[in-house]
């Protein structure tokens, strides 16, 4: 970031800085050349001396025109001096100076007349290398065609985060005119972008890292009946000395694509529900409630499943399972792997014997997935539990003690050919069973161990009803934009 310092003068000096080296006329070497009536050189700039070679001991008091024009030139440059001397008219225009190393150089000038209060003319030359000069003009030129032909819409907006300066593409996009922008925050263009963007524009003022992708819907002045879709990028713009001037914005139209990307979306949403049971049925001496949540990050559904299967006795399967892997695929093996469980769940068989046999039918899947298999019996009230892989279930009780049950882990589904176990614990009435899969509690920054003393922490009600704890566990510990899909089933004893 380039340093400022504030002009130390008095009131009438506010506002004026100091800038670093390295700004525009740092860049063009503008050199400035008093001459006096006769074209003597009387005040010289260093710049003068970088430009053209001669010191200022070597320049001051020299005849200007002899000093740095060629002899056949010099009966032009003098007849141009005359005339800004007598007319008053300044000059502008390129002439061949001699440099004092020999070589010859085109210098851009401009001479204008001036008169001091002795009423004495003098005649002030500021000069650039005119190959500098025209690199710029052409870097400017090139950069306000890419910005205003670009299809892209571009944006700038100052340290204060309103607007300076938008493109054709973003005016046409915003359906705003480009005068309107001006000197507006971004949330007066366009009040349906979320308040959070500001935020992290200031993000990127303070720290130069630019966001890539930004994803936002909304509803604009250009077509305010539909929804359009856009992905934009925030990035600091600095100047060449390293002066922060505002933020840039790059904003794509991408509305077909999430036209396209939502409508997937859903018709796999809908194959998902249509292979899950709803409403899960209710069992006796059972009260069952399940959820299940797709991933908010990503357009792929996941393989997550959930399942209340009727057995003999009065008996219930409850049933959670995670497919590894996202999409229609991973859908469809749930759908396989939810059909072999219910098929095998008829056989009544232990649950350590139904993981077993599932176990084989992945062989020839050619997926992984784990699952949790419990098998509630109220003549009993007992569980009998085994886990393919999976996250250990909570055990609530009526009196708020809660607990993740010490189960053996198992191997997940895959044909490892690894036996499973089953553990039996009392389940009386008031007593909750927990199941859900990874998505409820694992996250990229937080230690598993942690997640899963905040599910603990949120069932600290055992006599809250068993859709409230539903939502509950999702919205204490489901984040916005979560990149995993979850399926959560809560069971109470009657």
């Amino acid at each position: 970031m380039g340093a400022t310092e504030p002009f130390r003068g008095g009131p009438g000096a506010a506002g004026v800085v100091a800038s670093t080296p390295g700004g525009l006329l740092e860049v063009l070497n503008v050199a400035a050349v008093l001459l006096n009536a006769e074209g003597r050189i009387d005040l010289w700039s260093p710049q003068a001396e970088i430009l053209f070679g001669y010191s200022a001991e070597e320049a001051l008091g020299q005849d200007a025109g002899r000093l740095l024009i060629d002899e056949e030139h010099l009966d032009t440059v003098l007849a141009l001096f005359a005339q800004v001397m007598r007319d008053g008219k300044s000059w502008a225009g390129v002439v061949p100076v001699r440099h004092k190393d020999g070589s010859s150089r085109m210098v851009e000038f401009r001479n204008m007349r001036l008169q001091d209060d002795q009423r004495d003319f003098w005649a002030l030359g500021l000069a650039t290398d005119q190959a500098t000069l025209r690199q710029v003009e052409r870097n400017l030129a090139l950069s306000a065609q890419l910005v205003s032909q670009s299809p892209i819409g571009l944006g700038m907006l100052d340290t204060d985060l309103r607007y300076i300066s938008v493109n054709p593409a973003e005016e046409r996009m915003n359906g705003v005119p480009a005068a309107e922008h001006i000197g507006r925050h971004i949330h007066e263009v366009l009040p349906f972008v979320d308040q959070s963007f500001e935020g992290v524009m200031r993000e990127v003022l303070a720290s130069g890292t630019p966001v890539v992708d930004q994803y936002i819907v909304g509803r604009t002045a250009a077509d305010p009946d539909n929804d359009h879709a856009w992905s934009i990028s925030f990035y600091r713009l600095e100047s060449p000395n390293g002066k922060v001037l505002g933020v840039a914005t790059s904003s794509v139209d991408v509305t077909d694509r999430h036209r396209v990307v939502e409508e997937q979306r859903r018709t796999a949403l809908t194959l998902q529900r249509s292979l899950l049971p709803h409403p899960p049925p209710q069992r006796p001496g059972l009260e069952v409630a399940c959820r299940y949540r797709p991933a908010q990050a990503t357009i792929e559904i996941g393989g997550d499943w959930f399942d209340v299967i009727p057995l003999s006795g009065d008996k219930t399967a409850l049933v959670v399972g995670d497919v590894m892997g996202s999409g229609v695929t991973a859908a469809a093996t749930m759908g396989q792997l939810r059909t072999a469980t219910r098929t095998l769940a008829d056989l009544d068989m232990p649950p350590d014997q139904v993981l077993h046999h599932l176990d084989h039918i992945t062989d020839d899947i050619d997926t992984l997935a784990t699952c949790v298999y419990t098998v509630f019996d109220p003549r009993t009230a007992r569980c009998h539990i085994s886990l393919a892989g999976h996250l250990p279930p909570v055990l609530l009780r009526p009196d708020g003690t809660r607990e993740l049950l010490d189960l053996p882990t198992g191997a997940p589904l895959g044909g490892c050919g690894i036996p499973f176990d089953s553990t039996s614990i009392g389940f009386g009435p008031g007593d909750q069973l927990i199941l859900y899969t990874d998505g409820l509690v694992e996250t990229r920054d937080e230690p598993i161990d942690a997640r899963l003393d905040a599910l603990l922490d949120v069932l600290d009600d055992p006599g809250r009803p068993l859709d409230a704890t539903c939502d509950l566990l999702l919205h204490s510990l489901r984040a916005e934009g979560d990149l995993d899909d979850v399926a959560l089933l809560i069971a109470r004893a009657g």
